[in-house]
């Protein structure tokens, strides 16, 4: 195999046991209360303007179908709202409404408290921690590039202090 093949299958391989070691973080979802559909979809709603079906669907890359199902139970929950386009549009826009964004916090804060026990059981200075984070955070963002869908970041310092 040359190089480049053992690098990519390596990360390949590295990534999905990063999102099965996430997944696995958020612990037996005691105490959470949303599908993960409904976490990915209120992160988004959260940090951007209120989107259409077609609008996630595109950022999600998922049917608009796939979609509609995840949006209609999150409304017969209080989860999120239709509203009309702000800028006048014939499609509805969905945002999240106080309910799904409490909800939201309250499962955030279970995964936090995950990661940081991963992160703790690593051994992982803040330095460390901070340093895999920019990396992450470039190549998702490079990807973010290449598929012309970004994602709203809150803003965060270009030099944060290391905390260890």
């Amino acid at each position: 195999m040359h190089e480049q093949e053992r690098r990519l299958s390596d990360l390949e391989r590295e990534l999905t046991l990063l999102s099965r070691h996430f997944v696995a973080a958020r612990g037996p979802r005691i105490g959470q209360s949303l599908e993960r559909s409904a976490y990915v979809l209120l992160t988004r709603l959260e940090v951007g303007e209120p989107l259409t079906l077609k609008e996630l669907a595109h950022t999600f890359q998922v049917d608009v179908s796939t979609i509609n199902r995840q949006v209609s139970a999150m409304l017969r929950n209080g989860l999120v709202e239709r509203i009309p386009d702000p800028e006048g549009g014939m499609a509805r826009k969905f945002r999240p409404t106080p309910l799904g964004l409490e909800r939201l916090a309250a499962d955030r804060a279970i995964s936090r408290a995950g990661m940081r026990r991963l992160i703790e059981a690593s051994g992982w200075s803040g330095q460390r921690t901070e340093q895999f984070l920019t990396l992450l955070v470039e190549f998702n963002q490079s990807i973010e590039q290449l598929e012309g869908l970004t994602w709203s970041r809150a803003a965060r310092p270009k030099n944060p202090p290391a905390a260890d």
